[in-house]
Protein backbone atom coordinates (compact mmCIF):
# COMPACT_ATOMS: atom_id res chain seq x y z
CA UNK A 1 0.00 0.00 0.00
CA UNK A 2 1.06 3.37 -1.05
CA UNK A 3 1.90 5.77 2.01
CA UNK A 4 -0.67 8.17 0.71
CA UNK A 5 -3.32 5.57 0.39
CA UNK A 6 -2.43 4.09 3.59
CA UNK A 7 -2.78 7.85 5.32
CA UNK A 8 -6.08 8.34 3.65
CA UNK A 9 -7.47 4.96 4.75
CA UNK A 10 -6.22 6.09 8.41
CA UNK A 11 -8.17 9.19 8.69
CA UNK A 12 -11.06 7.60 7.03
CA UNK A 13 -11.30 4.83 10.22
CA UNK A 14 -10.91 7.79 12.15
CA UNK A 15 -13.71 9.56 11.16
CA UNK A 16 -15.68 6.65 11.22
CA UNK A 17 -14.67 5.65 14.72
CA UNK A 18 -14.96 9.17 16.11
CA UNK A 19 -11.32 9.06 17.21
CA UNK A 20 -9.41 11.66 15.37
CA UNK A 21 -5.54 12.81 15.96
CA UNK A 22 -5.23 14.20 19.08
CA UNK A 23 -4.19 18.21 19.28
CA UNK A 24 -2.14 19.44 21.89
CA UNK A 25 -3.81 21.63 24.43
CA UNK A 26 -3.58 24.75 24.96
CA UNK A 27 -1.36 25.50 27.61
CA UNK A 28 -2.98 28.68 30.03
CA UNK A 29 -0.99 30.12 33.08
CA UNK A 30 -3.96 31.03 35.64
CA UNK A 31 -3.39 33.07 38.93
CA UNK A 32 -6.03 33.06 41.67
CA UNK A 33 -6.28 36.88 43.94
CA UNK A 34 -5.39 35.17 47.13
CA UNK A 35 -4.45 31.29 48.59
CA UNK A 36 -5.71 28.01 48.32
CA UNK A 37 -9.13 29.13 50.43
CA UNK A 38 -12.76 28.42 50.03
CA UNK A 39 -13.65 30.47 46.81
CA UNK A 40 -10.71 28.79 44.86
CA UNK A 41 -12.71 25.80 44.70
CA UNK A 42 -14.49 27.76 41.57
CA UNK A 43 -11.38 27.25 39.56
CA UNK A 44 -9.67 24.42 41.12
CA UNK A 45 -13.33 21.47 40.43
CA UNK A 46 -13.09 22.47 36.78
CA UNK A 47 -9.83 22.01 36.61
CA UNK A 48 -9.88 18.77 38.74
CA UNK A 49 -12.86 17.28 36.98
CA UNK A 50 -11.40 17.44 33.25
CA UNK A 51 -13.39 20.38 32.10
CA UNK A 52 -10.73 22.67 30.75
CA UNK A 53 -8.71 19.59 29.35
CA UNK A 54 -12.15 18.24 27.91
CA UNK A 55 -12.26 21.79 26.48
CA UNK A 56 -8.57 21.47 24.77
CA UNK A 57 -6.95 23.26 27.63
CA UNK A 58 -3.97 22.22 29.52
CA UNK A 59 -4.18 25.01 32.56
CA UNK A 60 -2.02 25.12 35.69
CA UNK A 61 -3.07 27.39 38.57
CA UNK A 62 -1.18 29.33 41.10
CA UNK A 63 -1.80 30.71 44.10
CA UNK A 64 -1.66 34.84 44.54
CA UNK A 65 -1.32 37.31 47.17
CA UNK A 66 -3.44 40.02 46.11
CA UNK A 67 -5.47 41.38 43.26
CA UNK A 68 -2.93 44.29 42.18
CA UNK A 69 -0.24 41.18 41.53
CA UNK A 70 -2.46 39.35 39.53
CA UNK A 71 -3.28 42.55 37.46
CA UNK A 72 0.69 43.25 37.13
CA UNK A 73 2.12 39.38 36.01
CA UNK A 74 -0.70 38.92 33.59
CA UNK A 75 0.46 42.50 32.36
CA UNK A 76 3.76 41.21 32.09
CA UNK A 77 2.86 38.04 30.65
CA UNK A 78 4.10 35.68 33.32
CA UNK A 79 0.02 34.83 33.21
CA UNK A 80 -2.30 34.07 30.71
CA UNK A 81 -5.17 34.71 33.02
CA UNK A 82 -6.03 35.56 36.61
CA UNK A 83 -8.57 36.00 39.15
CA UNK A 84 -8.69 40.27 40.11
CA UNK A 85 -10.34 42.67 42.13
CA UNK A 86 -12.25 45.15 38.83
CA UNK A 87 -10.93 48.35 40.67
CA UNK A 88 -7.29 46.78 40.53
CA UNK A 89 -7.85 46.22 37.06
CA UNK A 90 -9.32 49.71 36.62
CA UNK A 91 -6.25 51.11 38.53
CA UNK A 92 -4.14 49.65 36.72
CA UNK A 93 -5.69 50.90 33.45
CA UNK A 94 -5.94 54.61 34.35
CA UNK A 95 -2.30 54.87 35.90
CA UNK A 96 -0.62 52.92 33.19
CA UNK A 97 -2.13 54.77 29.72
CA UNK A 98 0.81 53.71 27.82
CA UNK A 99 1.08 49.99 28.83
CA UNK A 100 1.81 47.64 25.81
CA UNK A 101 -0.42 45.04 27.57
CA UNK A 102 -2.89 46.17 29.52
CA UNK A 103 -5.59 42.92 31.10
CA UNK A 104 -9.11 42.70 30.20
CA UNK A 105 -11.93 41.43 32.45
CA UNK A 106 -14.01 39.21 30.40
CA UNK A 107 -16.19 37.78 32.85
CA UNK A 108 -17.72 39.02 36.63
CA UNK A 109 -17.66 36.64 39.58
CA UNK A 110 -18.41 38.49 42.16
CA UNK A 111 -21.04 41.04 41.10
CA UNK A 112 -20.59 42.69 44.46
CA UNK A 113 -17.20 43.74 46.23
CA UNK A 114 -16.96 41.49 49.01
CA UNK A 115 -15.48 44.42 51.07
CA UNK A 116 -17.03 45.72 54.31
CA UNK A 117 -16.33 47.40 57.58
CA UNK A 118 -16.12 44.96 60.44
CA UNK A 119 -16.16 46.42 64.74
CA UNK A 120 -17.00 44.33 67.71
CA UNK A 121 -20.28 45.68 68.90
CA UNK A 122 -18.97 46.35 72.25
CA UNK A 123 -17.39 49.29 70.57
CA UNK A 124 -20.72 50.81 70.10
CA UNK A 125 -20.05 51.01 65.80
CA UNK A 126 -23.33 49.77 64.02
CA UNK A 127 -24.10 52.16 61.72
CA UNK A 128 -21.56 53.98 59.11
CA UNK A 129 -22.30 57.10 61.22
CA UNK A 130 -20.26 55.41 63.97
CA UNK A 131 -17.27 55.99 62.25
CA UNK A 132 -17.10 59.00 62.51
CA UNK A 133 -13.68 60.10 63.89
CA UNK A 134 -12.57 56.58 64.69
CA UNK A 135 -9.21 54.31 63.84
CA UNK A 136 -9.43 52.12 61.06
CA UNK A 137 -6.50 49.57 60.05
CA UNK A 138 -6.22 47.56 57.22
CA UNK A 139 -3.06 46.57 55.00
CA UNK A 140 -2.04 49.89 52.73
CA UNK A 141 -3.04 47.16 49.69
CA UNK A 142 -6.72 46.01 51.11
CA UNK A 143 -9.83 46.91 48.33
CA UNK A 144 -12.18 47.73 51.24
CA UNK A 145 -9.19 50.74 52.34
CA UNK A 146 -8.46 51.41 48.97
CA UNK A 147 -11.87 51.74 47.90
CA UNK A 148 -13.43 53.62 51.36
CA UNK A 149 -13.47 56.89 49.92
CA UNK A 150 -16.20 55.91 48.08
CA UNK A 151 -17.97 54.31 51.06
CA UNK A 152 -17.07 57.45 53.20
CA UNK A 153 -19.05 59.89 50.57
CA UNK A 154 -21.78 57.66 50.60
CA UNK A 155 -22.71 57.34 54.00
CA UNK A 156 -21.07 60.76 55.35
CA UNK A 157 -18.26 59.76 57.29
CA UNK A 158 -15.22 62.15 58.27
CA UNK A 159 -12.26 61.91 60.20
CA UNK A 160 -10.97 58.44 59.78
CA UNK A 161 -7.31 57.63 60.86
CA UNK A 162 -6.01 54.86 59.45
CA UNK A 163 -3.20 52.67 60.88
CA UNK A 164 -1.45 50.28 58.25
CA UNK A 165 -0.25 46.52 59.41
CA UNK A 166 0.12 43.61 57.54
CA UNK A 167 -2.16 41.26 56.55
CA UNK A 168 -2.04 38.54 59.66
CA UNK A 169 -2.25 41.73 62.18
CA UNK A 170 -5.56 43.14 61.06
CA UNK A 171 -7.99 40.91 62.94
CA UNK A 172 -5.56 40.75 66.19
CA UNK A 173 -5.23 44.56 65.94
CA UNK A 174 -9.12 44.76 65.92
CA UNK A 175 -9.83 42.26 68.81
CA UNK A 176 -6.64 44.05 70.97
CA UNK A 177 -8.57 47.22 70.51
CA UNK A 178 -5.53 49.00 68.91
CA UNK A 179 -7.99 49.91 66.34
CA UNK A 180 -12.26 50.77 66.43
CA UNK A 181 -12.69 48.79 62.84
CA UNK A 182 -11.01 47.41 60.11
CA UNK A 183 -11.80 46.86 56.27
CA UNK A 184 -11.06 43.64 54.46
CA UNK A 185 -13.43 40.75 52.74
CA UNK A 186 -16.07 39.66 55.11
CA UNK A 187 -15.55 35.87 54.22
CA UNK A 188 -11.45 36.29 55.14
CA UNK A 189 -11.83 38.51 58.28
CA UNK A 190 -14.89 37.76 59.92
CA UNK A 191 -13.74 33.79 59.73
CA UNK A 192 -10.46 35.25 61.18
CA UNK A 193 -11.62 37.07 63.72
CA UNK A 194 -14.21 33.89 64.90
CA UNK A 195 -10.16 31.50 65.08
CA UNK A 196 -9.53 34.53 67.52
CA UNK A 197 -12.16 33.89 69.72
CA UNK A 198 -14.66 36.07 68.34
CA UNK A 199 -18.33 35.12 68.25
CA UNK A 200 -19.84 36.16 64.81
CA UNK A 201 -22.62 37.64 66.98
CA UNK A 202 -20.59 39.84 68.50
CA UNK A 203 -19.55 41.41 64.91
CA UNK A 204 -20.77 44.40 63.23
CA UNK A 205 -20.68 43.88 59.85
CA UNK A 206 -21.37 46.90 57.12
CA UNK A 207 -20.64 45.60 53.58
CA UNK A 208 -20.12 48.21 51.24
CA UNK A 209 -22.73 46.55 48.64
CA UNK A 210 -25.56 46.93 51.04
CA UNK A 211 -24.57 50.62 52.18
CA UNK A 212 -24.81 52.41 48.59
CA UNK A 213 -21.71 51.35 47.47
CA UNK A 214 -22.57 49.27 43.90
CA UNK A 215 -18.59 48.08 43.25
CA UNK A 216 -17.99 44.67 41.45
CA UNK A 217 -16.26 42.59 42.80
CA UNK A 218 -13.33 40.32 41.23
CA UNK A 219 -13.49 39.01 37.94
CA UNK A 220 -11.59 36.79 35.16
CA UNK A 221 -9.20 39.15 33.95
CA UNK A 222 -6.81 38.26 30.54
CA UNK A 223 -3.99 39.23 28.63
CA UNK A 224 -4.49 40.80 25.70
CA UNK A 225 -2.38 38.78 23.43
CA UNK A 226 -3.97 35.53 24.40
CA UNK A 227 -7.13 37.32 24.03
CA UNK A 228 -6.09 38.80 20.38
CA UNK A 229 -4.09 34.83 19.47
CA UNK A 230 -6.65 32.65 20.68
CA UNK A 231 -9.81 34.06 21.18
CA UNK A 232 -11.31 30.59 21.51
CA UNK A 233 -9.23 29.60 23.80
CA UNK A 234 -10.42 31.96 26.10
CA UNK A 235 -14.25 30.96 25.02
CA UNK A 236 -13.50 27.33 26.26
CA UNK A 237 -11.88 28.67 29.48
CA UNK A 238 -15.11 30.34 30.10
CA UNK A 239 -17.58 27.86 29.37
CA UNK A 240 -15.52 25.10 31.26
CA UNK A 241 -15.10 27.57 34.10
CA UNK A 242 -19.19 28.11 33.99
CA UNK A 243 -19.81 24.57 33.86
CA UNK A 244 -17.93 24.06 37.45
CA UNK A 245 -19.09 26.81 38.94
CA UNK A 246 -22.83 25.66 38.50
CA UNK A 247 -20.96 22.82 40.50
CA UNK A 248 -20.13 24.36 43.11
CA UNK A 249 -23.38 26.99 43.68
CA UNK A 250 -25.16 23.45 43.85
CA UNK A 251 -22.78 21.15 46.05
CA UNK A 252 -19.93 23.62 48.00
CA UNK A 253 -19.89 20.61 50.78
CA UNK A 254 -18.50 18.42 47.73
CA UNK A 255 -16.34 21.30 46.77
CA UNK A 256 -14.04 21.96 49.30
CA UNK A 257 -12.24 18.49 48.19
CA UNK A 258 -10.78 20.42 45.44
CA UNK A 259 -9.55 22.74 47.69
CA UNK A 260 -8.21 20.05 49.87
CA UNK A 261 -6.44 18.13 47.06
CA UNK A 262 -4.38 21.27 46.35
CA UNK A 263 -3.51 22.14 50.23
CA UNK A 264 -3.84 19.62 52.46
CA UNK A 265 -3.73 21.89 55.55
CA UNK A 266 -6.55 23.43 54.58
CA UNK A 267 -9.57 23.02 57.62
CA UNK A 268 -12.41 21.69 55.74
CA UNK A 269 -14.74 22.63 57.97
CA UNK A 270 -13.76 26.61 57.64
CA UNK A 271 -13.32 26.33 54.15
CA UNK A 272 -16.48 25.47 53.31
CA UNK A 273 -18.26 28.21 55.60
CA UNK A 274 -16.10 30.50 53.91
CA UNK A 275 -16.98 29.25 50.43
CA UNK A 276 -20.87 29.31 51.51
CA UNK A 277 -20.20 33.03 52.38
CA UNK A 278 -18.67 34.04 49.16
CA UNK A 279 -21.39 32.48 47.67
CA UNK A 280 -23.81 34.11 49.62
CA UNK A 281 -22.43 37.73 49.57
CA UNK A 282 -20.79 38.15 46.32
CA UNK A 283 -21.66 35.67 43.79
CA UNK A 284 -25.77 34.81 44.63
CA UNK A 285 -26.96 37.84 45.30
CA UNK A 286 -30.18 39.81 44.28
CA UNK A 287 -27.72 42.12 41.90
CA UNK A 288 -26.22 39.37 40.62
CA UNK A 289 -29.66 37.31 39.81
CA UNK A 290 -31.30 40.64 38.48
CA UNK A 291 -27.92 41.77 36.34
CA UNK A 292 -27.20 37.53 35.14
CA UNK A 293 -24.34 35.59 36.45
CA UNK A 294 -20.53 36.74 34.52
CA UNK A 295 -22.18 39.74 33.32
CA UNK A 296 -22.19 43.37 34.16
CA UNK A 297 -24.79 46.56 33.57
CA UNK A 298 -22.85 49.39 31.37
CA UNK A 299 -24.16 52.03 33.53
CA UNK A 300 -23.01 50.38 36.62
CA UNK A 301 -20.06 50.07 35.01
CA UNK A 302 -19.53 53.51 34.32
CA UNK A 303 -20.21 54.80 37.85
CA UNK A 304 -17.49 52.12 39.55
CA UNK A 305 -14.80 53.82 36.56
CA UNK A 306 -15.48 57.24 37.61
CA UNK A 307 -15.81 56.59 41.11
CA UNK A 308 -12.39 54.66 41.30
CA UNK A 309 -10.93 57.54 39.56
CA UNK A 310 -11.30 59.99 42.32
CA UNK A 311 -10.76 57.39 44.84
CA UNK A 312 -8.08 56.03 43.77
CA UNK A 313 -6.66 59.46 42.13
CA UNK A 314 -5.39 57.83 39.11
CA UNK A 315 -3.57 59.74 36.59
CA UNK A 316 -6.04 59.62 34.12
CA UNK A 317 -9.83 58.87 33.89
CA UNK A 318 -11.04 55.17 34.14
CA UNK A 319 -12.20 54.25 30.68
CA UNK A 320 -14.78 51.48 31.51
CA UNK A 321 -14.64 50.47 27.81
CA UNK A 322 -11.26 49.47 27.68
CA UNK A 323 -11.66 47.79 31.17
CA UNK A 324 -14.53 44.98 29.80
CA UNK A 325 -15.06 42.44 27.11
CA UNK A 326 -18.25 40.06 26.82
CA UNK A 327 -17.68 39.17 23.52
CA UNK A 328 -16.34 35.56 24.58
CA UNK A 329 -19.07 34.79 27.04
CA UNK A 330 -21.19 31.72 27.23
CA UNK A 331 -24.79 31.81 26.44
CA UNK A 332 -27.39 32.53 28.26
CA UNK A 333 -29.00 29.48 28.92
CA UNK A 334 -24.89 28.31 29.96
CA UNK A 335 -24.72 31.79 32.38
CA UNK A 336 -27.94 30.63 33.94
CA UNK A 337 -26.05 29.03 37.45
CA UNK A 338 -27.51 30.94 40.21
CA UNK A 339 -30.75 29.05 41.83
CA UNK A 340 -33.14 31.48 43.30
CA UNK A 341 -32.91 32.58 46.56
Amino acid sequence: MHKRSFLHTLLALAAATGFAPAHAATPIKFQLDWRFEGPAAFFLLPAAKGYFKDAGLDVAIDAGSGSGGVVQRVASGAYDMGFADLAALMEFHANNPDAPNKPVAVMMVYNNTPASVMALKKSGITKPADLNGKKLGAPVFDAGRRGFPIFAKANHVSGVQWTTMDPPLRETMLVRGDVDAITGFTFTSLLNLEARGVKAGDVAVLPYADFGVKLYGNAIVVSPKLLKENPGAVKAFLQAFTKGAKEVIARPDAAIAYVKERDGIVNTALETRRLKLAIDTVINTPDARAEGFGQVVPTRLSLMASQVSDAYATKTRVNPDAVWNASLLPAATELNVLPKK
